[in-house]
């Protein structure tokens, strides 16, 4: 009788994990994996550090020097007395709130546009989104422009000093300039910074802070036009900065490629800006009016004249150090928005995630720089 055929035997496709030396090898081999994991990651959140800085230095310098032409201004009106110093000072924080907040906080969405189509290599949509936002935030000065002509009667209703009130009113009215310049320099800015050119833009507002104090002088002295002069001379310094970036734009080879020029096209892109700038223009204008508030406020004190204008010397002071954290907003939106464009979003978590602990870092640091300003610059009153 035949044997019956023995059950095949099939050789397993991966030999058993052998205990003993095999296993510690390959518990070496996944520590040694992760070491270079968490190695790697390191690296590129060093990178990301030196990239940030690099963007964050020129950035944070260029807020600091631009905020100094208004700063400058409200200093040289204080040379003029009491009474002047405190018009200039409400008219403006009316214009901060009215105008300047709601026009930059429009422009912000260059900054998500502008930056996406940059990362995605869609060159030509900036100058299309340029355009575009140029147009709308040209069409918002029009109330503006309105509210600044009525500045009196809106701060005897609001229950400012008459004579405060008129003063401002005057100096808000010589403001108006500046405020057309005001757009195409903001739009120049975002549209160069979303392609992180940002040394031509310090370098544009350092000329511009340089020149400012001398311009002030001449119109305010010089002149004789007196704190219509500070006004005046705000739209002379901005338009020196607008003329540089301008013709940075037209002539650099940086630029060939992102504008081509102006475009009808624009036209069809003013409803999305539109819908992306009006949320932006929001988030920028709560946090800019909760400051610009107080100056209001100090107006219906005692001795409004001596209030608004102390008030406004601490609150321009103290607006440096926000420049700090500012250039660390554009920075990361400039990164975000570029590194989406590009297709890349864990790149983006990343850059969010270190400019966080940054933020935290300048934060402790700011809070001992402002303490110690506090004494340096004021003297505790003795009770």
């Amino acid at each position: 009788m035949d044997a019956k055929p023995s059950a095949p035997v099939h050789e397993p496709l991966l030999a058993a994990a052998r205990p003993g030396k095999d296993s510690a090898a390959a518990a070496a081999a996944a520590a040694a994996a992760e070491d270079d994991d968490g190695a790697a990651r390191q690296g590129l959140a060093a990178a990301e550090v030196k990239r940030l800085v690099r963007l964050d230095g020129p950035l944070v310098a260029s807020c600091i020097l631009q905020n100094v032409v208004n700063m400058v201004s409200v200093m040289v009106v204080g040379h003029l007395g009491e009474l002047p110093l405190a018009g200039a000072s409400l008219a403006t924080s009316l214009a901060n709130v009215t105008g300047y907040s709601l026009l930059a906080g429009m422009a912000t969405a260059m900054d998500t546009l502008c930056g996406q189509a940059y990362g995605a290599r869609m060159y030509h949509r900036l100058g299309v989104y340029k355009q575009c936002a140029m147009v709308v935030l040209s069409l918002a000065c029009v109330p503006i422009v309105l509210i600044w002509v009525n500045t009196t009667r809106i701060l005897v209703f609001l229950g400012q000093d008459p004579t405060t009130s008129a003063v401002a009113g005057e100096y808000a009215r010589w403001t108006i300039p500046s405020l057309l310049v005001y757009v195409p320099l903001q739009c120049h800015i975002r549209f160069l910074q979303s392609q992180t050119t940002v040394l031509p833009v310090t370098a544009s507002s350092g000329a511009t802070a340089l020149c400012h104090p001398l311009v002030c002088w001449l119109l305010v002295f010089k002149a004789g036009l007196g704190s219509k002069g500070a006004a005046l001379s705000n739209a002379v310094s901005y338009s020196i900065n607008l003329v540089i970036l301008a013709l940075y734009v037209r002539l650099s080879t940086t630029c060939k490629n992102t504008w081509s020029g102006f475009s009808r096209e624009a036209f069809k892109e003013l409803r999305q800006f539109t819908a992306l700038a009006m949320p932006s223009a929001m988030m920028i204008c709560l946090e800019w009016w909760s400051f610009e508030v107080l100056v209001l406020l100090s107006g219906l004190l005692p001795n409004p004249q001596l209030e608004t204008s102390v008030l406004s010397i601490c609150l321009n002071t103290g607006a440096l150090l926000y420049m700090v954290p500012l250039g660390l907003s554009s920075s990361i939106s400039m990164r975000v928005s570029n590194e989406l464009g590009a297709g890349h979003p864990e790149a983006a978590k990343l850059a969010m995630r270190v400019v966080m602990y940054m933020a935290l870092s300048v934060g402790f640091v700011l809070a001992f720089d402002h303490d110690l300003a506090t004494e340096c610059l004021g003297v505790p009153v003795q009770q």
